[in-house]
This record gives structure tokens, sequence and C-alpha cells, in this order.
């Protein structure tokens, strides 16, 4: 997760003109999936030793620091696809490889071309409309000699998104396939200014009109300074930038799905300095009006260095996070009613 600059802003409306109870009375009719027990059984597929397994792969010095259009990067990519071809996870009849080549003239000048990966599950009655589940899968590379796993940033994402994917195949091999199509989405060149988001959303596979949401992890295995005495958090940031629903959506799953986490709004705050709203994958998609969920775990003492490292994750709070990203996207995929796109 990289600083970026924004170059537009993207509107932010008051809730009050709708109670809280109001509000969650009319989500709860678009929700199908109402027996908890349901999710609940592939929310326990979601386990620590895979979790580690993925981190520990992504983040190998064996790929030498996974930076964009590098060679260490591309067998990280083969690593993802050969996950969801392995799970029988389909890929876009468009891009039956599961890449999408991002050229070198979308790049920054000096790094070779790369590619975004996507896979995706069909839904059952709503195929046509989409939820993205995103993270970027490249990291800052060699620098001075010294390797950067990236992995808090970001093989904590990526091991995420495999998981939920194999949670969801799972579902669907039992009988509970999602109604809406849902999308795995690792895209490169985050860490040198978002620009394999911005290309995938600027040529989409899917498209952009029928985006329901979009779904962003970058960096949630670790603890930052401001929760050691609690770490049991996850900061949640955009959720109400575009949508009312998709922020009360989040806080459902959060209570009736999860161990419950606290969700920090810290970073939501437009007023913010860091402006993390505008600094990972999401953004792209919320500059094309799509409802956006950045999750994100705060910066520590070993962001973007070569200590990032395998051993200093987290991982019972990496699935904890995950789970509920789970869970909200099931809400999203199963609702009888589409996410209303717009702030009440």
């Amino acid at each position: 997760m990289k600083f970026f600059v924004a170059s537009a802003l993207i509107l932010v409306g008051s809730c009050s003109t709708l109670r809280h109870s109001e509000k969650i009375d009319n989500l709860k009719e678009g929700i199908s999936y109402d027996d908890t027990k349901i999710v609940e059984q592939y929310l326990n597929t979601i386990i620590v030793d895979e979790l580690r397994l993925h981190v520990e792969e992504v983040a190998s010095e064996k790929y030498f620091g996974r930076k964009t259009g590098e060679e260490g990067h591309n067998q990280i990519c083969n690593y993802i696809r050969d996950f969801y071809k392995s799970h029988d996870i389909k890929a876009p009849l468009t891009h039956p490889n599961y890449y999408q080549k991002v050229p070198k003239n979308a790049l920054p000048n000096d790094l070779n071309e790369s590619q975004n990966i996507i896979a995706y599950i069909e839904g059952s009655e709503f195929p046509d409309e989409y939820i993205y589940i995103s993270a970027h899968s490249d990291h800052e590379g060699v620098i001075n000699g010294q390797i950067y796993p990236g992995a808090d940033d970001n093989g904590s994402g990526t091991a995420a998104v495999l998981e939920m994917a194999e949670a969801f195949k799972k579902a669907v091999l039992d009988g509970y396939r999602p109604k809406r199509s849902i999308v795995f989405l690792h895209v490169t060149a985050e860490e040198v200014g978002l620009h394999g988001s911005r290309y995938y959303t600027e040529n989409p596979i899917f498209p952009i009109e029928n985006t329901i949401t979009a779904l962003n992890i970058d960096m949630i295995g670790r603890v930052d300074d401001r929760h050691v005495e609690n770490e049991n958090y996850i900061y949640v940031i955009g959720a109400d930038r575009i949508s009312t629903e998709l922020h009360f959506i989040v806080q459902e799953a959060n209570e009736n799905f999860n161990d419950k986490l606290q969700l920090d709004y810290k970073y939501n705050d437009i007023s913010d300095h860091n402006r993390y709203y505008y600094r990972s994958d999401h953004y792209n998609f919320a500059v094309k009006g799509v409802p956006v969920i950045f999750f994100f775990n705060g910066e520590h003492a070993d962001y973007t260095q070569p200590t990032d490292t395998p051993d200093k994750i987290n991982y019972e709070l990496l699935a904890k996070r995950t789970k509920l990203i789970f869970s909200t996207a099931w809400y999203l995929a199963n609702s009888n009613k589409r996410l209303n796109p717009e702030i009440i």
C-alpha cells in the first residue's frame, strides 16, 4: 500500500436522514441466507494453517520481493494461477489463462510488462452482477541488495483472497452457488502507483456498470501501535462514501457471522491526513462510481521494510479478518436485492 495523490474526490453523503434501525431493517429484507449455520460452515474452512502456507510462499525470498515486471513477481503470479486451476475456479472466457496483460505503456518507464490475475465463480441468479474481492500481488523487490518480502504488504491480502475463493468454491460444490458472480482479482503494480487496478478498471473484463462492489484487502496480518492493547480490530475505509447500505452490510456481517472485530473508522475520516482512501486499489473502482471497502490493519514498524517477514504475521487475527470479509461478500452475493449504490 503506497501513497497516491488523488486526482478526484468521491462525494461523501450524510447518513442522518434515515435512522440506524430503519437502515438495518431495509437491509435485512434483501438478505436471503438467514441461516447462519450455512455461512458458518464455510467460514470454518478459512483456517490458520492454510493462510500461513500462502503467506510463507508469497513472501518467500526466492521471489526476490515480487517487483512488478520482474521474474519473481511473474513466478508468484504463476503460483496464484495454479491455485485457481487446481481448485477448478474458472478463468474468464475472454482470458482463459487467467492473465490480463498490463503493457509497458501502462506502467512507469523502467518496468516490464506485467499481469493482473482474474478468476471467478459465476452466479446462479444474477450472473451478470459482480462482486470483486481484490488484493495486489506485487511488492518492493530488492533494494540496495536487500530483499523486501512483503509478508503483510500484501502477502496477507493475497492469502486471504485465495482462502475466500476456496471457501466459496466449497459452497458451490455443496449446492450453495452465490446468486451473483464473485471475481477474485490480484492486481499488479500497486506499489508503483496503483497502475494494475487502473488498467483493469479502464479495460474491464466484466462490465464496470454491473459491478456491485469492490472489497479490497491490503495488509491485514499485523497490529499497529494504536491497538497494542486490543488487537481484535480492522480498519474499514470507504464503506459509506458511495453506498450507505454497504456501510451497514459490513456491520451486520461482523455482528452475525464473526468473532466480532472492532470496526475502526479512524482512517475513513475525509479529513484524515494519511489519505488511505486514495492509496490502494479500491480507489480506481471508486472513481468509476463503484461502492468500495478497503480493509487495512494500519502501518507498523516493518511496513515497506525488509523486516516484513512471515514470522511476524498474526495468523489467528488474519483468519478472523478474512472471515469478516468473506461474510460481507456472502451478504452481497446472496442478497435478494442489489446493493443500493447511493448515499441515503
